[in-house]
């Protein structure tokens, strides 16, 4: 059978493992298994989610409201903008798709760093876009700048991820301001939040307000997720935020009814625990410290990260190390396929912590 010719060029997007595999596989029990692959929070979501959509579970056969009011309503307040200026994806990885859609195809393509978010690629290429691409893993925006001016008739989208997955780096506000000042009009620049909880609490100056993206410039497309700080990531819900031309231009590509009933409501709530998310975030890094102090001890580099997850440079084959901690039943990320010999740990609670540390001596 033949298939769209864009899909010879395109990887397959590489989840994280999910920890059935690893009782399938190995006869690990549950209890014992530890994921730390896909940042997602380890402190679950806030407990009002929970007693909010256990009240709603005898509503699973009628549509969420498709205009998605009051959780646009409940964004618009959070970041001080109109609901007119959001759209709500099914995960920020939709509204990705819905930006490349609109903005790219042969003669209109992506540009990126080196190493970033794998599906900013699978979707340009999908629209059979080219991808430009910084020579530096992390973002360096005198190459992005470079690049940019070289092949600025060839480019419709510029992507900063900030912080960056999978590497967990961030951009000064005024730099990635000063950087923006620089694009044309007609070029969008999509910069993805969708770690900016982390980033708020430890570093103010890495802080990306869309607010403030909003009033500065009218190319700019922000993103944010309720799958990490939140604790949502199986809810699937995301959003953009950016002037109302952006914003009708990708409502067009939306399908509807795009979250479910039970993800709209999650997120809804999600949005009026501030005090949980903080606690969450709070704990967070001061786990990551343990990281760093272990990295420290034993020699290997590290990208200081402004998120929930390290990355971590190690001297011996990181699929080697991968597979040998995978069949303990600790589960992380192997950065082996993004030209690094790295992995990336996303951080747990003390206890899985304390099982990764364990078992990495173990395995190294």
């Amino acid at each position: 059978m033949n298939f769209n010719k864009v899909l010879e060029n395109m990887k397959i997007y590489e989840a994280g493992k999910p920890i059935e595999l690893v009782v399938r596989k190995f006869g690990i029990k549950k209890k014992n298994i530890v994921k730390l692959a896909s940042n997602e929070n380890p402190h679950g979501c806030s407990p009002k989610v929970s007693e909010a959509i256990s009240k709603i579970s005898d509503r699973m056969n009628l549509y969420p409201d498709d205009s998605f009011y009051e959780l646009k309503d409940g964004l618009a307040k959070r970041f001080l903008v109109k609901s007119e200026n959001i759209i709500i994806g099914a995960g920020s990885d939709q509204v990705i798709e819905f930006a490349v859609g609109a903005k790219c195809g042969k003669k209109s393509g992506v540009l990126m760093a080196k190493t970033t978010f794998a599906m900013y690629e699978i979707y340009a290429r999908k629209m059979g876009a080219e991808i430009f691409r910084t020579p530096s893993h992390q973002h360096n925006l005198n190459e992005f700048l470079e690049i940019y001016k070289k092949h600025k008739d060839e480019i419709g989208i510029i992507f900063l991820c900030l912080p960056n997955n999978p590497l967990g780096e961030s951009l000064d506000r005024r730099d990635v301001y000063k950087f923006i000042k620089q694009i044309d009009d007609d070029t969008m620049v999509v910069v993805d939040g969708a770690y900016q909880e982390y980033t708020r609490y430890k570093d103010e100056k890495k802080l990306i307000e869309p607010q403030k993206l909003l009033k500065k410039f009218s190319n700019v497309l922000y993103l944010g997720t309720f799958s990490k700080a939140y604790g949502l990531g199986g809810m699937r819900v995301g959003y953009g935020i950016g002037n109302v031309d952006i914003i009708l231009a990708l409502s067009k590509l939306r399908p509807p009814f795009n979250i479910t009933t039970l993800s709209l409501r999650a997120g809804i709530e999600a949005l009026k625990d501030e005090k949980f998310v903080q606690t969450a975030i709070k704990d967070n890094f001061k786990q990551m410290k343990r990281y760093e102090q272990f990295c420290d001890e034993y020699g290997f580099k590290y990208i200081e990260s402004f998120t929930n997850f390290i990355t971590i440079y190690i001297d011996r084959d990181s699929t080697e190390i991968f597979d040998e901690l995978f069949k303990k039943g600790v589960i992380i990320r192997n950065l082996k396929s993004y030209g690094l010999n790295a992995i990336r740990v996303t951080i747990g609670t003390k206890n899985q912590n304390d099982l990764f540390f364990k078992k990495f001596k173990e395995v190294y």
